[in-house]
């Protein structure tokens, strides 16, 4: 009588212990790799839609006046940091801004930060929903 386990010699059916294991490493690296795209997606793009973009900065003897386009949310309230930088990149300048909602999803304004030196530029550093 034949038994399945001299079918599987016969035919070179085996259950090979490596073969699993190695199924199993691939299948938890893949896993591990789509719940890492994911998290990295969602901490990297927050979707608030809420978007800043720097048109220009006029520099002052002790002040920055930035000029930008604001694009958010209908309706939503929206604050804004505000950075002036020197040569060096630290900040010499930081004013934190708070808009009223709005029937437009596109705005545009122009902040005066006070420094406490010199400035080399001025700039959006974010903004969030309120």
């Amino acid at each position: 009588m034949t038994t399945p386990a001299d079918l599987d010699d016969r035919y070179g059916r085996r259950a090979d212990p490596r073969r699993r294991r190695a199924v199993w490493i691939a299948a938890v690296a893949a896993a591990a790799a789509v719940v890492g795209w994911f998290g990295w997606h969602t901490v990297a793009n927050p979707d608030n839609g809420v978007r800043a973009d720097g048109t220009s900065f006029h520099l002052e003897e002790r002040a920055v006046t930035v000029d930008f386009q604001l694009t958010a949310p209908l309706r939503s309230r929206v604050a804004c940091a505000i950075e002036a930088l020197d040569e060096d990149y630290g900040v010499v300048g930081f004013k934190v801004v708070e808009y009223p909602a709005s029937d437009s999803p596109v705005r545009a304004y122009s902040e005066r930060v006070p420094t406490l030196a010199a400035a080399t530029t001025g700039l959006v550093n974010s903004c969030w929903v309120t």
